[in-house]
């Protein structure tokens, strides 16, 4: 089996290439065009990582400006096996409070202009019953369970297009469809990393309740930021407990 090289997509605040030992910067371009920010290479805990900023350094690309096909193309060419991909996320569930992790097993897509696929030359059609790496999002539930953090083993993220935040009305329906979570950056992220044959797992970080729930402030970006930066260092030491005991993949996501 190859050996394990992990890909961080870090979503708001979580591009620390801190993380990393032996760092170096360096820039690429792709048959898909630049990615969002240079990779940062190095090593966590013994293992080759790349970190990619997926909105850019600054957070200065909004969701559907996000090239997600240089980004995963790019962790591709690199040779990365896994991705481990956090992303702030909306609570549509009570018992996911704001500070919670949750290790989503499904997604339900809402965007309407991206591009969400590398197949535009061809028809093929991959299958997406399991869209994330059931042996990746086992090793992060253990990890959580061990450093105690609060955290849920599963859920279903609906991807929205943004950059607006949810109508109370469309909040309430992404709850009728069995959404637990909702975010702007999971699809067609996850998709790409299948198609490419890469282990992807997103560590959704709950920042708010959106808006649905009453006797709670509608969610803010100013409310996301505070939430994320107190969760930094708990994302932090789940990356690194979790990149320091990866093994090669045998869970089969590469076969699409």
């Amino acid at each position: 089996m190859a050996a394990v090289k992990i890909g961080i997509i870090g979503g708001s605040g979580m591009d620390d290439p801190k993380l990393m030992k032996d760092i170096r910067e360096k820039r690429v371009r792709t048959p898909y065009g630049s990615p969002s920010s240079p990779l940062t290479l190095g090593r966590i805990g013994g293992v080759d990582a790349v970190i990619l900023a997926r909105h850019g350094k600054g957070h200065s690309i909004y969701p559907t400006g996000v090239n997600y096909r240089a980004n995963i193309h790019a962790l591709k060419k690199e040779g990365c096996t896994h991705i481990l991909a956090t992303t702030a996320v909306g609570s549509l569930r009570e018992k996911i409070r704001p500070g919670d992790l949750v290790f989503v097993d499904q997604f339900i897509d809402f965007t309407r202009h991206r591009v969400l696929t590398f197949h535009d030359e061809q028809v093929i059609h991959t299958p997406m019953a399991e869209p994330f790496c059931e042996q990746l999002r086992a090793q992060l539930v253990a990890t959580a369970a061990r450093l105690k953090l609060r955290h849920h083993r599963q859920g279903t993220v609906v991807t929205i297009e943004g950059p607006r935040f949810s109508t109370r009305a469309e909040s309430h329906m992404f709850r009728l469809l069995g959404a637990d979570v909702i975010n702007m950056s999971t699809v067609p992220e996850v998709t790409l990393a299948r198609e490419a044959g890469i282990c992807y797992q997103s560590i959704a970080m709950s920042t708010d309740y959106d808006c649905w729930k009453e006797g709670e402030a509608p969610v803010t970006w100013e409310m996301i930021v505070s939430i994320m930066t107190k969760n930094a260092d708990n994302v932090k030491r789940l990356l690194l407990e979790t990149i320091a005991r990866l093994a090669p993949a045998a869970c089969g996501c590469g076969r699409g």
